[in-house]
């Protein structure tokens, strides 16, 4: 059975989070972290009739008790994305949130896995490698971004098309990041065939790498996606609790490509080139990553490839600017 803390638990994707988790029967502790209203989070959750026991830990001197003895660390902390707001606007607020809590968990629990929802993934995720090599306990194999969301929303946005599609069972791979244009869905390895035109490809595309930005306009300035990303990270999380326990799990996920250096290799000439992190689908195991699940180079359409090269040139910047941070932190 696992342990799991949530830290940023009272946020708007931290509550239903937390509810979610503790519906997993896997979990049997819970153990809940913010800077406000954590504790009426906590007992609110407590009362949902499964075993798992919840924790309520509030403020930075609770922190690292939060984090002690867990298997598994998520990380919804942070701002969210408001209208006209970038994710360099996030990355300044969230890089330091992140840098603090994965500090603690590298002290208190530093063969944990961590998955890592606060945006911007593409460089948060990043900050967490460098904070672990500085502490001396970085595992490629234990550190996650969350990109579950583009997978779910691309069943979804597919099945709006197609409504012969079961969207809880189509898997489309997302490669890339976690943002706008670095999100590239290879529709064209959707575990159902699609035979869509260019034009329903790219527009397809196109909503699945902004979905989030029809959230933030329909919320009207009151947040971001938060119920979809909730379930989206509670769906990895049981992917990665599933593994843990040795079920053989295939995920996509952002994740340092040192975790699988000779399946990074076939990404890389996929258009990867030389960046140290990309989202790929990973098949998950007790340690981990167990490797990179490969991708048939000759199932990949020119559209697709084009849209990883875009991808792969902003990423560099992106993760150039978490490392950046973590070194001048």
């Amino acid at each position: 059975m696992v342990s799991v803390a949530i830290l940023g638990a009272a946020g708007g994707i931290g509550q239903p989070l937390s509810l979610l988790m503790k519906l997993n029967t896997s979990v049997t502790k819970l153990n809940l972290y913010d800077i406000v209203n954590v504790p009426g989070v906590a007992a609110d959750i407590s009362h949902v009739a499964t075993n798992a026991q919840v924790k309520s830990y509030l403020g930075p001197k609770e922190l690292d008790e939060a984090v002690s003895g867990i298997d598994l660390a998520i990380i919804p902390a942070g701002v969210p994305r408001k209208p006209g707001m970038t994710r360099d606007d996030l990355f300044k607020i969230n890089a330091g949130i992140v840098k603090t809590l994965v500090e603690a968990i590298a002290s208190n629990s530093p063969r944990a896995m961590i998955a890592i929802i606060s945006n911007p993934v593409n460089s948060t995720v990043p900050i967490a490698a460098e904070v672990l090599k500085a502490k001396g306990v970085f595992n490629p194999k234990r550190l996650f971004g969350v990109t579950t969301l583009d997978v779910v929303r691309a069943s979804r946005f597919v099945r709006d098309i197609r409504s012969d599609i079961d969207a809880t069972t189509l898997r489309v791979p997302v490669v890339g990041g976690h943002s706008g244009n670095t999100i590239v869905p290879l529709l064209s390895m959707a575990s159902t065939p699609l035979e869509f035109d260019i034009k329903t490809i790219e527009e397809l595309t196109q909503r699945i790498q902004f979905g989030g930005d029809e959230v933030v306009k329909a919320k009207d300035g009151a947040g971001s996606a938060t119920l979809s990303m909730a379930y989206a990270g509670a769906r990895f999380a049981d992917s990665l609790i599933r593994a843990m326990s040795g079920e053989t799990v295939v995920e996509p996920t952002f994740i340092a490509l040192a975790a699988d250096v000779e399946g990074a290799n076939q990404i890389r000439e996929l258009g990867a080139g030389e960046l140290d992190f990309f989202a790929v689908p990973v098949e998950l195991g007790k340690e981990g990553v167990r490797r990179i699940v490969p991708l048939p180079a000759e199932s990949i359409t020119e559209f697709e490839r084009k849209a990883i090269a875009v991808a792969s040139d902003a990423l560099a910047v992106n993760i150039s600017t978490g490392v950046s941070f973590a070194k001048s932190a």
